[in-house]
């Protein structure tokens, strides 16, 4: 049988990478945005372009537009339950939304949007640091765009 196995690649440096990032939730997504840019540095990537929109359901059709021109993006938002329903539709469509532009464009979508049921969940993942959840979508969208590279 043969058999090709792709390791995780987390060089940055021939990667232009668009971040879109909710302004809604502030005190949580700049957090999350720094980490995200601080872990893009460190791992050597060629550009960054940053957009902010309102709010989670304004994430996906940014991210599509994004993925025209980037090898990756990174969707960053927070939805925090609230008293009413609206919470879990929020977070099940920016969710969708995102998924729908990675799957129509190739083009990979880190998802580091926030669904928590209380704040300080979401202050926790987004503290500064490897756990910060920024952090990690800007590693997983690393990884991704140079596997889609590389297939």
């Amino acid at each position: 049988m043969d058999q090709t196995e792709l390791a995780e690649d987390l060089d940055g440096s021939s990667l232009t990478v668009g971040i879109v990032v909710a302004s809604f939730n502030g005190f949580i997504t700049q957090p999350l945005l720094d980490g995200a840019l601080e872990r893009l540095e460190a791992l050597g990537v060629a550009s960054t372009k940053v957009v902010r929109v309102a709010g989670a359901l304004e994430l996906a059709p940014i991210a599509a537009r994004l993925a025209e021109s980037v090898d990756a993006v990174i969707a960053i938002g927070a939805v925090i339950e609230g008293e009413t329903d609206h919470y879990a539709h929020v977070a099940e469509q920016s969710s969708a939304g995102l998924t729908r532009v990675t799957l129509d464009s190739g083009v990979p979508v880190a998802n580091a949007v926030l669904t928590v049921r209380q704040v300080e969940h979401a202050q926790d993942r987004s503290l500064p640091g490897p756990s910060n959840k920024g952090h990690e979508a800007a590693e997983a969208a690393i990884i991704a765009a140079n596997a889609m590279r590389r297939l």
